[in-house]
């Protein structure tokens, strides 16, 4: 192992560092232990793939793969989870999870504004100490001006920050490509959120999706969500020719578009929440879909300079 000497600059400037990342809630990270990289990110999965399996067999599979949590999926569509019995199955998943050493970090809902639905799943996550969410996504309607339709969600916004004040919680818009959504260019969320506490309300940053949708200018688009982060999201996808035009394809981390320069920016901000893989290739028979996930986790770890 070889070791620096600190110059008193270098140890003034990292004792600054802590003093921010108090303040900021643990968010920011001491260069020294940026270094190290092996506390300074968890690596969590999104169940999507088995959300058909139960507590026990999700936090076996996430043990076996080598995670350190997940995103679990608590949603009307596509849910592990029915916001309908949240206050009886998320208590389930938690508490296998500790189990095992793991989490669930974060649960992603269909969340768009506060209901009596979306009280009942936030104040059920955070009694049980579940901090962050996925909000729902927002579509854009073709017969309303834009800028006056993010003002309406934008109020939302406004009015979910404040219940998330108050539960301790921190919600995250996800960047989602397509032509219809809200925040699919980055400028919408920021837009929308750069006035709000970022403790309360933030971005859940896809790169996979940044990439399709902003091409060249994805670091432009990162540098701007950088300050607001809670949580980054990592797919791979490349684009396929077909007889009429142009197709996006999801492939294995490395196989594609996503470039790994991403995580040489990510390390260099003071973000220090989760990085949550999504697989949204096919993935073949349990036995092919473990090796995937094992195999997209090793890439990741590399990629971060994680051994």
């Amino acid at each position: 192992m070889i070791h620096h000497e600190l110059s008193r600059r270098d140890f003034v400037a990292r004792i600054s560092a802590a003093g921010a990342a108090t303040a900021l809630g643990g968010s920011a990270l001491l260069p020294v232990q940026a270094a190290a990289g092996a506390q300074r990110f968890k690596i969590i999965a999104f169940t999507k793939p088995f959300r058909t399996l139960n507590a026990t067999q999700t936090a076996d599979l996430v043990a076996d793969v080598g995670w350190d949590g997940v995103e679990l999926p608590v949603r009307a569509k596509d849910g592990q989870i029915t916001p309908e019995k949240v206050e009886e199955v998320l208590p389930q998943f938690s508490e296998a999870f500790r189990a095992r050493q793991r989490e669930v970090s974060i649960i992603t809902t269909d969340i768009t504004s506060v209901t009596p639905t979306a009280e009942k799943v936030l104040r059920t996550a955070s009694k049980l100490g579940i901090k962050r969410y996925r909000l729902g996504f927002y579509s854009y309607s073709k017969d309303k001006p834009i800028p006056d339709q993010l003002k309406e969600v934008g109020a939302r916004l406004r009015e979910l920050a404040a219940l998330n004040k108050e539960l301790g919680l921190q919600a995250g818009f996800q960047n989602h490509s397509g032509d219809s959504r809200v925040g699919a260019p980055i400028w919408d969320i920021w837009t929308m959120i750069k006035d709000l506490d970022p403790k309360a309300m933030g971005i859940c940053f896809d790169i996979g999706h940044a990439t399709i949708e902003g091409g060249l200018a994805w670091p432009t688009h990162f540098r701007l969500a950088a300050p607001h982060l809670t949580a980054v999201f990592v797919k791979d996808f490349y684009w396929k020719k077909n007889a009429k035009d142009w197709k996006m394809e999801w492939c294995p981390l490395g196989e594609g578009m996503v470039k790994r320069d991403f995580f040489n920016r990510l390390k260099a901000t003071d973000y220090a929440g989760p990085i949550c893989q999504h697989h949204e290739y096919e993935l073949g028979t349990d036995a092919e879909m473990r090796a995937h996930f094992k195999k997209d986790l090793a890439t990741l770890r590399e990629w971060l300079g994680k051994v």
